[in-house]
């Protein structure tokens, strides 16, 4: 059953200290390459449901995290059953070099990797990843912070 609502989600594009992006690839997004991410729990902070559904899906801590444009999808067939979700786009550190930063996956996703944009670029991203990555390779320099706490 669908909602009679929209739902809040979150996710970032997360990028390492030698500036290489993590996708994974996911089921719930008919196997194509998206960015971790979730609902929002009622009484939940936009940074602190970031956070912890980067915990939950990939082990992860994020460090800075920077505004990116929100989008929306509703009913998309990329997405495996009918929803409609406001995506909150974000773009996140994670401190060190890829090669060293362990990824443990929970079963929302079968693989992950670590990427450069243009490597990116060349995956089956959904739309909506395509679109953020798209907006990181445009506007890495001029990232503005997100300044409210966890």
């Amino acid at each position: 059953m669908t909602s009679s609502y929209p739902r809040a989600t979150v996710g970032a594009l997360a990028v390492s200290d030698d500036n290489l992006i993590l996708l994974i690839r996911s089921h719930k997004w008919r196997d194509t390459w998206c960015v971790p991410g979730g609902k929002i729990d009622y009484g939940e902070t936009i940074v602190a449901a970031l956070k912890r559904e980067f915990i939950e899906e990939t082990g992860l801590k994020l460090a800075e995290v920077y505004l990116a444009p929100t989008l929306e999808a509703v009913n998309s067939p990329e997405f495996h059953k009918p929803a409609h979700f406001i995506l909150l786009n974000f773009i996140a550190r994670v401190r060190g070099a890829a090669s060293d930063i362990p990824v443990t996956l929970n079963d929302e996703a079968q693989t992950h990797a670590w990427l450069t944009v243009d490597e990116a670029l060349e995956y089956d991203l959904n739309s909506f990843t395509r679109w953020l990555v798209t907006f990181y390779r445009d506007h890495q320099h001029e990232l503005v912070p997100v300044t409210v706490s966890a």
